[in-house]
């Protein structure tokens, strides 16, 4: 797929950065296991991309040009919907919790009222 050991080396670097971002923005499953949300370390490896992608201007081919701009591209997009996600599964885990809540005490778990008032 690529040209030479150098282009694949490249790319293998560009890999590391690349699952660097995705765990810390919640999209892969972090090492010690589940989702985790590094804001901040997210933005660090995709900033590293990004200055790659700009130091090696007019040093890759067509295909190599092409792929490094979509790692880029597609993380930088993740990166903005990663906070609305990271909502949504802080959410769950609460919703979650009060099952299980119900489920282990229910004398004092929170309910839900599903009267009518007819």
């Amino acid at each position: 797929m690529f040209q030479d050991e150098e282009t694949e080396r490249f790319f293998q670097v560009v890999h590391l950065f690349q699952r660097t971002a995705m765990v810390n923005l919640g999209l892969i499953e972090h090492p010690e296991g589940g989702p985790r949300f590094n804001f901040q370390e997210a933005k660090e490896a995709i900033d590293i991309l990004r200055m790659l992608k700009n130091k090696t201007e007019g040093n890759l081919d067509t295909s190599a040009r092409t792929m490094l701009d979509g790692v880029v591209s597609e993380l930088q997009m993740q990166f903005m919907n990663a906070p609305k996600r990271k909502k949504a599964m802080d959410e769950d885990m609460a919703n979650m919790e009060n099952v299980r809540q119900t489920f282990n005490n229910p004398r004092t778990a929170p309910v839900e009222d599903i009267t009518s008032e007819e």
